[in-house]
């Protein structure tokens, strides 16, 4: 293994000691230009570190984009931050609003609702690790922060990925607010709006809401079913801000929401057989070809709505204790049901349909003191505590149309001989309790070597219990009588149960240094482990042996990177290359054939790469942003389905990644102002699983937008009109091989979208 190794680690050195000249190159320049004036780009404040800092003081790769930025490129679900965050992916397996994030090939493949993936998603700080909880929340925020790497010595929640922050706006003792609406194709109306005000000088609130409704894009042909991949949902925000003193102030914030859409439409791609594999004609019937539709028809006959309803409240504290010592406390609660049900054939037959359910409840502490002395030392010490219960149940509906018996009845007994013959025709249901526990102490140190130079270090101890009860699974008839009792296999005991668990330490860290130029550009470099704890089977149907436990996933990350601001402020770059030693990544492994789930660990992996991030403000009236992303991932030990998997690509792992915008102030006038934005994305060929089969892997694609607004001179009313990938581009975001059921199962991108929006302030 080390000759494999060694290229990667010289790639990497050569790439650092090049971007390390040509910062201080471009430092030693900068040196001799004016002080920053207006002109300059617009700084984000961030709080990667969990302290507010400027983003380019911050030596960790991280992208930031501001409230702004985010209403100018119409981001308002999370599966949209991909569009201008170099090598993060997103797939969508469970439907739009609940992404499974892939940063820098690190991904989840499971779309279990028990599950939790490697790259961590918190709102206000508070970790939502569960599909159920995650809700309706991209609406009133004050900025959006994704940082690269594993993040176990800041973050209550370790992973190994990274983290993607949803910050909302905080309430204020102004009284001001805005209101939005909007129409849009596909019978699209929406509205978001906010509204504050102090009650006195030591309490303020702020009230946010959205809302949107469109029709389904995925037409369905198949007479008196709906459109899929409809909208159809509301989100609502009180927060409350106490500061009694400037010592101690408390924010409070209560939210909930509500899905209630048509589900998404899956394209379900033929084999020669036709959907169904010949089961259909083998007992008289006819398999379905998708004769005569477009990529974007359907006909599917099962089209239940998801429902998704969250509530959560979170209290965040922070008490100046002392002169450079404060204590922040981050206490949250959170409650989701979530319940979706695919039409997983996209047809008329009943080959396979699948509804998922999940209820979770989840509670949180972090606790932490940290320091901002003068002196050359500083510190953040912290706790963290996090108990999630879920009950999760799912239904594998399998060929209920189908009389196996050929007795004219459609009954269990279609269910029990299938069996015998290895044609369940049957409900394969299983459910479980699950309870994860997760205990840690965590700490990030500095220490100011001279005034430039700085060492950065941490460690993490975490303790994880996991508890999986009452799992079962059953086979069922068409007629819901009780045909077999799968798992735990009992032949006595229809409702017999079983059960997982297990517990596991870990001991994690990070240790680095920067380097800071007299202009105040950077270089810094960094060595961390990241961890993320096991995780129990939920995909467990037809034998006791799918019921497992994977190993927990360990992460060797070496980094290294710049952050710099040149000619006068009017250009930003920044960059970053690194280096991944991944062993033991969790995935649900699909055997095309039987459909069996097994979740396992893929045993070692490597990736490098780098990204590197631009914005200029050439004149005044100009911004440009861009961003890069390469991506070179290998399999360097692996055998699944007794294949072999060593030199394959990861999944979710595209070579390039590229995204770019420009901002163009084209009127400014005594009446208002018109400004004019494009951006754009492109992906270069990715696979969905790491058998790499070239049949459902995504070819290259680019994704272009466009916006004009107007707003009058007073900055009070706004009127503007968009568009949303312009050339209608087909591609998909997530392919499964499940040809034992004659199919491609496939999710789809969202077509072209325009509409008009006009707003508000007072």
């Amino acid at each position: 293994m080390l000759h494999q190794i060694k290229p990667d680690f010289r790639t990497l050195l050569l790439a650092t000691s090049a971007l390390a000249f040509g910062v201080s190159a471009g430092g030693a320049q900068a040196q001799h230009a004016q002080p920053a004036n207006i002109g300059g780009i617009e700084e984000i404040i961030v709080t990667a570190q969990k302290r507010a800092e400027r983003l380019q003081d911050v030596p960790v790769s991280v992208s930031a984009m501001s409230g702004d930025m985010l209403e100018k490129q119409r981001i308002n679900n999370a599966d949209d931050i991909v569009s201008f965050v170099p090598n993060l992916q997103v797939t969508s397996t469970v439907g739009q609003g609940t992404p499974i994030f892939a940063l820098r090939g690190i991904s989840m493949s499971d779309y279990s609702l028990n599950q939790a993936g490697p790259v961590a998603t918190y709102y206000d700080e508070v970790y939502k690790g569960n599909f159920a909880i995650l809700g309706v929340a991209m609406f009133d925020l004050e900025r959006v922060e994704v940082l690269r790497g594993p993040q176990g010595t800041l973050y209550g929640k370790n992973t190994t990925g990274g983290a993607v922050n949803l910050i909302a706006r905080k309430p204020g003792f102004e009284t001001e607010g805005y209101l939005t609406a909007g129409y849009g194709n596909y019978n699209r109306y929406e509205s978001t709006g906010a509204v504050q005000t102090g009650l006195g000088d030591k309490v303020a609130v702020r009230m946010a809401y959205s809302f949107a409704h469109a029709n389904g894009w995925f037409e369905n042909l198949l007479p008196g079913k709906p459109n899929l991949d409809a909208v159809k949902e509301y989100g609502l925000r009180g927060s409350v801000l106490l500061q009694p003193s400037d010592k101690f102030d408390l924010t409070i914030r209560a939210s909930t929401s509500l899905q209630n859409p048509y589900n998404y439409g899956i394209l379900a791609q033929p084999g020669p057989d036709g959907i169904g594999a010949g089961v259909y004609a083998m007992f008289g019937g006819h398999d379905y070809f998708r004769t005569g539709l477009t990529d974007r028809q359907l006909e599917a006959d099962y089209t239940p709505r998801r429902h998704n309803r969250t509530y959560a409240l979170a209290a965040t504290a922070n008490w100046h204790v002392a002169d450079g010592l404060t204590v922040t406390s981050v206490s949250s609660w959170d409650k989701g049901n979530l319940f979706m049900a695919e039409d997983t054939d996209g047809s008329p037959l009943k080959v396979l349909e699948i509804p998922y359910y999940a209820r979770t409840r989840q509670i949180a502490q972090d606790l932490r003191l940290t320091s901002d002395f003068s002196g050359r030392f500083n510190f953040i010490l912290g706790g963290y505590y996090n108990r999630e219960k879920v009950f999760n149940s799912t239904n594998f509906m399998i060929y209920q149309d189908v009389d196996i018996n050929g007795d004219g009845v459609l009954n269990y007994m279609d269910c029990a001989d299938g069996l015998e013959i290895g044609i369940p025709a049957c409900q394969v249901k299983n459910s479980f309790d699950q309870t994860k526990t997760s205990y840690a102490v965590y700490s990030d140190l500095t220490f100011n070597i001279t005034d430039s130079l700085t060492l950065r270090g941490g460690l993490r101890f975490t303790h994880d219990k996991g508890v999986l009860a009452n799992f079962i699974s059953q086979a069922i008839g068409v007629d819901n009588v009780i045909v077999a009792n799968l798992i735990p296999g009992s032949l006595t005991d229809l409702f017999a149960t079983t059960g997982e668990q297990y517990k596991k330490s870990n001991l994690s860290g990070k240790i680095g240094l920067d380097y800071k130029f007299a202009n105040g550009n950077m270089i810094y470099a960094s060595l961390s482990r990241g961890y993320r704890g096991n995780s129990f089977n939920a995909q467990a149907f037809f034998d006791p042996s799918e019921l497992s436990v994977a190993k927990p996933e360990t992460l060797d990350a070496v980094e290294a990177g710049f952050k710099t601001q040149l000619l006068d402020r009017r250009l930003q770059l920044n960059g970053a290359v690194f280096w991944y030693g991944y062993k033991n990544q969790q995935f649900i492994d699909v055997d095309p054939v039987t459909t069996a789930q097994r979740l396992v660990n893929l045993d070692k992996s490597r990736i490098i790469g780098g990204e590197l991030e631009l914005q200029a403000r050439p004149i005044d009236t100009v911004t440009i942003s861009g961003g890069v992303g390469i991506l070179n991932s290998s399999i360097r030990k692996g055998v699944l389905q007794e294949e072999d998997l060593k030199g394959n690509k990861l999944a979710n792992a595209p070579t390039l990644s590229l995204n770019g915008s420009v901002d163009w102030m084209a009127v400014e006038a005594e009446w208002g102002s018109v400004n004019l934005h494009a951006d754009g994305n492109y992906s270069s060929s990715q696979y969905f699983e790491v058998f790499n089969k070239d049949r459902i892997k995504q070819k290259a694609y680019a994704l272009f937008n466009a916006r004009a607004s107007f707003r009058t001179a007073d900055d009070k009313w706004g009127l503007s009109a968009w568009v949303k990938n312009i050339t209608d581009k087909f591609y998909y975001t997530s392919r499964i091989d499940v040809s034992g059921f004659g199919f491609d199962y496939n999710h789809l991108g969202n077509p072209r979208t325009y509409g008009l929006t006009a707003d508000v302030k007072f």
